[in-house]
């Protein structure tokens, strides 16, 4: 069995070189498609990994007795799918690691690491080694994020974003039930595989993918017929989480709805470009900014290889995050950037201005961020996107689902009547046309 070692200055438990042979490393399931990916590209690099999909309101229970119960609905959680993993009986816990991303922000993508080894100590499990997902915020001998595994971690977003993006648009309208889901497995396979044989992450290579990808959906046959278009926003966690969302996707499929999730791509550039708007405010490091916008310019060509391939075969293709940026310019400063900050208003008014002004934004009750650029946005945002008919919905351990889904329903009630009057303006107009003639 691996020794045990601390950090000297901290005291933190480290995750150790023999560790990494001898350990499995417990992942939390955020965004289904993308995760999978991402977790094959792990073992490739010799990293033993489970990703957890456990779901149920036990979960939050088991939160609930090791972290306080202020502490946000996404933490409680994580914190308690894994504890709840370590309990189980599934794993050595003497042999097991668990896996948190670290960003530095001001909110959970900062917090949770420390609140989490807190809970571990209260469980009982403080020999559980926790290791940080990021970039050198705490260093361990037995996991580094490499430039390759990088590379292929970009990749995987890219490609996640896209098959999310096209089964969103063809899974309410397939004439074969199951088949967009099945090819979104199929394409899973194909690329988890290319990026361990190191092929499919340079932008040559992610360009042929995405136009392959793109044009294999593009050949499910589909109903077309008119659907209650719905965006979904929010907190990252809550927005993509079906376990933290109480299956929200599931459910306005059941409404008959067609579902646009922003994806995980504008996120990223939405954390890359706050270095850069850091810079410009408060002043900085000259070769810093020039490495950042660097790395901008470098999500920015990938953006635009899934917009190209999206519009290439039909499909409503992603949003630019340049223009997302754009839109939120005198409705919200750009130096509101803690949690998703401006993005969070942006992809509501993106939404509505593609479509998809049925909007449910998604927050941890309680979640300050979320309430000043979600809820706090609405009334700016309905004065510049009138069309927009938003629900803000607040998750937690005590919101009963139903109460959830009656105020959806509601806010889904006034979108179809919107549809329907939109189909006989239609109608009307194509009479008129006709008769002109």
């Amino acid at each position: 069995m691996a020794e045990l070692k601390y950090d000297k200055k901290t005291g933190r438990l480290m995750f150790t070189k023999q560790m990494k042979k001898e350990y499995t490393i417990l992942m939390p399931n955020m965004a289904p498609i993308h995760f999978r990916i991402l977790q094959k590209v792990f073992t490739f690099y010799g990293y033993k990994s489970d990703l957890l999909e456990t779901t149920g309101p036990e979960i939050a229970q088991t939160g609930l007795k090791y972290v306080h119960n202020d502490t946000c609905y996404p933490a409680l959680l994580v914190i308690g799918q894994f504890i709840q993993a370590l309990q189980s009986g599934k794993y050595d816990v003497h042999k097991t690691a668990l896996m948190i991303t670290q960003t530095g922000g001001g909110c959970r993508a900062s917090n949770y690491i420390f609140l989490l080894r807190k809970a571990l100590k209260k469980a009982g499990f403080e020999f559980v080694p926790v290791i940080s997902l990021s970039f050198g915020m705490e260093k361990n001998s037995g996991f580094s994020l490499t430039i390759p595994l990088i590379r292929r971690f970009v990749g995987g977003l890219v490609y996640g974003d896209q098959l999310m993006l096209l089964s969103n648009q063809t899974k309410p309208y397939e004439v074969n039930k199951g088949e967009s889901m099945a090819l979104v497995q199929e394409w899973s396979d194909k690329i988890s595989q290319m990026l361990i044989e190191g092929k499919g992450y340079t932008l040559e290579e992610i360009d042929e993918t995405l136009n392959k990808i793109t044009k294999s959906f593009s050949k499910i046959e589909l109903n077309k017929v008119p659907k209650v278009k719905v965006g979904i926003v929010g907190e990252i966690y809550v927005k993509y989480s079906a376990m933290a969302n109480n299956g929200l996707e599931e459910f306005l499929a059941e409404q008959d709805c067609e579902v646009c999730l922003p994806g995980l791509m504008g996120f990223a550039s939405f954390k890359v470009d706050n270095r850069i708007e850091d810079i410009k405010m408060f002043g900085g490091n000259g070769v810093k900014f020039k490495v950042i916008q660097m790395l901008l310019n470098y999500l920015t060509k990938l953006e635009g290889l899934m917009i190209e391939a999206a519009k290439k075969y039909g499909f409503v293709p992603p949003h630019e995050y340049a223009h997302t940026k754009q839109l939120v310019k005198g409705i919200i400063g750009y130096g509101s950037k803690m949690g998703e900050g401006w993005l969070l208003t942006a992809e509501m008014l993106e939404l509505a201005e593609t479509g998809y002004e049925n909007i449910v934004c998604t927050q941890p009750f309680g979640c300050l961020p979320n309430h000043i650029n979600g809820k706090g946005a609405i009334r700016k945002i309905k004065e510049v996107m009138p069309n927009a008919n938003i629900v803000t919905i607040d998750y937690d351990p005590g919101a009963p689902k139903v109460n959830q889904e009656n105020r959806i329903k509601l806010m889904l009630a006034v979108g179809k009547e919107e549809l329907q009057k939109k189909l006989e303006q239609e109608k009307a107009d194509k009479e008129d046309s006709e008769s002109d003639k």
